[in-house]
């Protein structure tokens, strides 16, 4: 008897991943620098990690629920953007504007076009930007062991000497995740692992920006400075930002030739809107560059879809 062959349309590989399950893996990687936030900072950045979850996830189901709408908190896309959100404030933030940075992710920047799936920027990050246009002078008070600080980036910028090591570890002034390279890394490993995201955009994107660095070393004097090299590839959150956040799914290119592009612009922009040669500037500009990219993402992958199977070829009569 003949083999009975299923016919259907693409596409014919699939995979048994959820969004849920895609979700708690992003929480789990996120364990590592979170656990470090809440160990260098207190408990005033457990709570501001607590009160962005809840926010986020309350926001979301009373707005599904009020437009009657599938309620959708159980894929835990909310959680994800409130621990993201929170792990880029910095833990003295008034809890007042953490539920307000928390709603303005959840329900003009994601559920406003559509939810999830819909939004066409990070929601974790606009509303971080949202926030430090507000709120600047808030969203720019960092502490550390119960003293106000400059972060190790902006001591960098002034020329004064950082400690590459407590930079690393996480000991020192900046954001909730943002300080520790090491939890961060330990995090991107298990998402690597797991296969959660893709090595293209953080590679380009961490590449293309530590070529940049290494061209402005030298152009100032500084040679193959490597420490200089390293302490802005530890500070400023570009780990958390390459890692967690530019790889989103939503607000990121599926052509593999487009990821490549997108992580190259998003070192380019970093490295501009850090602008090392300008001590005026901000010292930070990780969240801007991704948002920035995201808009981009509709032309990068209109320029880099593959070409279909056939297309080109010579038709011979």
């Amino acid at each position: 008897m003949a083999e009975k062959k299923k016919i259907s349309s693409s596409p014919h590989i699939r995979q048994e991943d959820s969004t849920a399950s895609i979700m708690l893996d992003v929480i789990i990687a996120l364990l590592p620098t979170t656990i470090m936030g809440i160990f260098n900072f207190g408990l005033s950045a457990f709570l501001l990690i607590l009160i962005c979850i809840v926010t986020c996830v309350g926001a979301e189901y009373l707005f599904e629920f009020f437009m009657k709408r599938k309620v959708t908190i159980g894929d835990f896309s909310a959680v994800v953007t409130g621990l993201l959100l929170a792990l880029n404030l910095p833990p003295s933030l008034p809890w007042w504007m953490a539920v307000l940075g928390s709603l303005f992710a959840i329900l003009l920047v994601k559920q406003i076009f559509g939810g999830i799936g819909q939004n066409f920027v990070n929601p974790a990050l606009a509303a971080r930007c949202f926030l430090l246009l507000s709120f600047a002078k808030a969203m720019t008070n960092f502490t550390y062991d119960a003293v106000t600080t400059a972060t190790p980036l902006a001591l960098l910028k002034s020329g004064e000497s950082v400690d590459l090591l407590r930079m690393f570890l996480g000991s020192t002034a900046g954001t909730i995740g943002e300080t520790s390279t090491a939890a961060l890394l330990l995090g991107g490993a298990y998402l690597l692992f797991k296969r959660i995201i893709d090595i293209r955009i953080p590679a380009a994107y961490i590449g293309t920006f530590a070529i940049c660095i290494m061209i402005y070393a030298l152009a100032s004097g500084r040679g193959w400075d490597l420490s200089f090299l390293a302490a802005h590839l530890c500070g400023g959150g570009l780990m958390l930002g390459a890692i967690y956040m530019a790889t989103d799914y939503v607000t990121s290119p599926i052509t593999p030739n487009g990821r490549w592009v997108y992580g190259v612009i998003l070192g380019l922009l970093t490295f501009v809107l850090r602008s090392p040669w300008n001590p005026t500037t901000a010292a930070e500009g990780v969240s801007y560059s991704i948002l920035c990219g995201n808009l981009l993402v509709p032309i990068i992958e209109r320029f880099t879809v593959p070409k279909s199977f056939g297309k080109g070829a010579v038709k011979y009569e």
